[in-house]
């Protein structure tokens, strides 16, 4: 019998071994109070006085980050840069603690002026589920297991 069927772990080509790990996600956003405003309101805990930062940081429970960027700073480093246009590149995804808090959060959210994109359902999958359009137009999704 061989082992032709196990996985070779080869060392990169570079040196050594290394372990990229996702830390970050990052937001360029067109207006940053307004993207803060949004995420708090969906319980992160961005500092007050962030909303007068060019860039802003918010460590989340499982220790990864999300990142928050003015357009005018990412052109600083990037002078090509535009926005995105003709849909979703990424899409957050926030796991809420019932179905009811999900149609409660969708609620909440649309009643102070967010964009809802898809109302509340029960997906085929097994969870409450609904969207919600940040103020720069990113898919933001609510969830839970569907009781």
């Amino acid at each position: 019998m061989t082992d032709s069927y196990k996985t070779v772990v080869r060392a990169a080509a570079y040196g050594r071994g290394m372990t990229p790990r996702l830390d970050a996600i990052g937001i360029t956003t067109a207006d940053l109070p307004a993207s803060l405003a949004f995420y708090r309101r969906l319980g992160l805990g961005i500092p007050a006085g962030a909303d007068c930062a060019p860039h802003v940081e918010v460590t989340l429970p499982g220790g990864g980050r999300l990142l928050w960027d003015t357009e005018d700073i990412v052109r600083s480093y990037d002078p090509d840069w535009s926005p995105p246009s003709g849909g979703d590149r990424l899409g957050l995804a926030f796991l809420c603690d019932s179905p009811a808090e999900v149609d409660a959060v969708y609620e909440e959210l649309t009643g102070a002026g967010y964009r809802g994109h898809l109302k509340p359902w029960d997906a085929v999958w097994g969870q409450r589920y609904a969207v919600v359009l940040d103020p720069d137009g990113c898919a933001v999704s609510l969830f839970a297991p569907a009781g």
